[in-house]
């Protein structure tokens, strides 16, 4: 049995760059509102702009519904012999699903079919892993029936996940050289360049997977104090704003003239925040968090944290809200060229990791 979704927008005006980037955006613009028709708030696991950095490397796309990761691998194969399943999707700790869908996409009849299911604990006890492309192999009748998902979803199966062991960290160092190795267009298939356990901790961290992507295509980010001095008012998820001495934020961090700052909204627990990256004197920089809602605050329990851009904490690098506060803020002092990583705790939503580099 196998669940026929169609698609309401014309399949080429969904083209990507890349034939397995347009295979995802066909699943993406069709499976979205199948998850919806379940769970309104389903979204996709990280922002939509992020996505484009990962079907660059490796076939599939997750959703998330109802609390739980679902993650689809589109293929044009008319034959439902097997799942082939890229490992990253089920090795990396941060990226591995609960359950795990084939769908067959036939772009030009704007069609794609879910013909079976599995959950991770069943692919990693029961596929095989074939090392020569680095996917996990399931048969057809290993694969459960799609029209029984939201059935077996809301069982609730005692164990969805194996356990996964983490991965070991790459130094900044190390991270630079693979990314400066794999840029190199030549190579096909970075993924397959380098053991397994090095590329997935390289390709699991958001920023220095975006670093390689953006490499890849021969684009150069500039560094924040650039973007800000440039005429350019939006850079990726990220826009330019210039805040006067008399708003809040710029008293806080005691400006007497205006100046531009970066921004982002971001949505956390179900409410939308803006963060602001301010600059100050000697290099130093002003991380601060603050609720969009007309004098929302940020709730008890909330942190703002910083990392080195190899995710290492350091002294004074987070702020915690002990009880409501009108903002959370952190000041960093920072050389040029230095990466710093943010993250909100609870996470926002489509959260994925991103170096920002001054």
């Amino acid at each position: 049995m196998s669940l026929d979704l169609f698609l309401e927008t014309d399949p080429t005006q969904l083209w990507q760059p890349n034939w397995t980037a347009y295979l995802n955006q066909l699943c993406l613009t069709a499976l979205l509102p199948w998850f919806q028709s379940e769970t309104p708030s389903a979204k996709t696991w990280v922002n939509a702009n992020a996505l484009p950095s990962f079907w660059e490397f490796v076939n599939g796309t997750a959703f998330t519904v109802n609390g739980l990761r679902f993650v689809v691998i589109p293929t044009e194969s008319i034959d439902h012999d097997e799942l082939r399943i890229p490992q990253e999707w089920i090795d990396l700790p941060t990226w591995a699903g609960d359950y795990y869908l084939a769908a067959q996409v036939e772009p030009d009849e704007g069609r794609v079919s879910v013909w079976g299911y599995a959950t991770h604990h069943t692919v990693k006890t029961q596929g095989h892993l074939d090392f020569n492309d680095r996917t996990y192999c399931l048969t057809s009748d290993q694969l459960a029936n799609p029209e029984l998902i939201w059935l077996t979803s809301e069982l609730c199966q005692p164990q969805l996940r194996a356990e996964l062991a983490a991965l070991p960290a790459l130094s900044i160092e190390q991270a630079n050289n693979l990314i400066t190795r794999l840029s190199n267009p030549e190579l096909l298939s970075p993924r397959l360049a380098v053991p397994f356990q090095t590329w997935g901790a390289l390709i699991e961290h958001g920023g220095w997977r975006q670093r390689l992507y953006q490499s890849r295509q021969g684009i150069t980010q500039p560094s924040i104090l650039e973007w800000l001095q440039s005429g350019v008012s939006q850079l990726f998820n990220w826009e330019r704003l210039e805040l006067q001495p008399g708003y809040a934020a710029a008293r806080s961090a005691d400006l007497t003239a205006p100046t531009n700052v970066l921004s982002r909204v971001l949505e956390i627990a179900g409410q939308q925040y803006e963060l602001q990256v301010i600059p100050q004197a000697d290099q130093t920089w002003r991380f601060e968090l603050h609720n969009l809602s007309p004098g929302g605050m940020v709730p008890g329990g909330f942190k703002l944290r910083l990392l080195t851009e190899d995710l290492q904490s350091f002294e004074g690098n987070e702020a915690i809200a002990q009880t409501s506060v009108e903002s959370l803020s952190i000041e960093v002092a920072l050389d040029p060229g230095e990466g710093i990583v943010w993250e909100t705790e609870p996470l926002s939503e489509g959260y994925d990791r991103e170096i920002l580099r001054f």
